[in-house]
């Protein structure tokens, strides 16, 4: 083929280190308005993003051009760097150094779409760990649990 075509929609999974609940709602919305920046200037689409305070879930279309890796690195350290210049939190602010990824089919994405949608009313009854087991077993992920302490 004299050029490639991707479509790729990508659940993407990371948490505050320690899970602490240091992301605030009074600058959530500007945290993920920047996060959709970063996201943009990588030439990849954000179609959705919410969280908790103590993690964000986003669905992004990779058009193949950055790899998921890079573009989750390139997130973590700008907006650690953009909540500490912001003087959002008074503690020292870092991600956690893992995240999960997820694949989610054309079918899928509305789907989806509507549960990053509803982060806040879903975690009434659900703790982000719990959550996240779900997601591993429903995709097959071999995992221990002493692993997700980095996640």
């Amino acid at each position: 083929m004299a050029k490639s075509f991707t479509q790729i929609y990508v659940h993407v999974v990371f948490a505050v280190k320690r899970r602490l609940p240091l992301i605030h709602p009074s600058w959530e919305d500007e945290l993920f308005r920047y996060i959709t920046g970063i996201v943009q200037n990588k030439r990849e689409t954000l179609l959705e993003i919410n969280g908790m305070p103590d993690h964000v879930h986003m669905l992004i279309r990779l058009s193949g051009g950055t790899p998921l890796s890079d573009l989750v690195r390139e997130i973590k350290k700008s907006t650690n760097t953009f909540i500490r210049e912001r003087g959002f939190v008074s503690t020292p602010f870092e991600w956690q150094e893992g995240y999960g990824a997820f694949s989610c089919g054309q079918s899928g994405i509305e789907p989806l779409r509507r549960y990053i949608q509803n982060q806040k009313e879903h975690h009434r009854n659900k703790a982000f760990l719990d959550e996240l087991r779900v997601f591993l077993k429903l995709y097959n992920v071999d995992y221990q649990d002493e692993w997700l302490e980095t996640i």
